[in-house]
């Protein structure tokens, strides 16, 4: 559950979060979020897109086995399973 507020929920809601955070050292005091202009939530809608994807981006490209493993599926073996692996060339 963690895994999936870090990866999904906190990109997308860090720039309102960071905003947040600026307007009220800015004024002193919480903002009505109600009264921000349709501008200010696409852009902040559009920048947490944004780190989102950048998120995702970096999780599929530095996760993995290494591109030089191969990959051996599941297999049945005497009415066992034995689990996918990788291993080197």
């Amino acid at each position: 559950m963690l895994r999936i507020i870090v990866q999904y929920v906190l990109p997308l809601l860090l720039p309102f979060l960071v905003y947040a955070a600026y307007l009220a050292l800015a004024h002193g005091r919480l903002p009505a979020w109600l009264d921000l202009p349709a501008r200010q939530w696409a852009l902040l809608g559009g920048t947490g897109l944004v780190l989102l994807a950048i998120s995702l981006a970096t999780w599929s490209l530095l996760s993995g086995s290494p591109p030089e493993e191969a990959y051996i599926p599941p297999r049945l073996e005497d009415g066992r399973i034995i689990p996918g692996t990788t291993v080197a060339q």
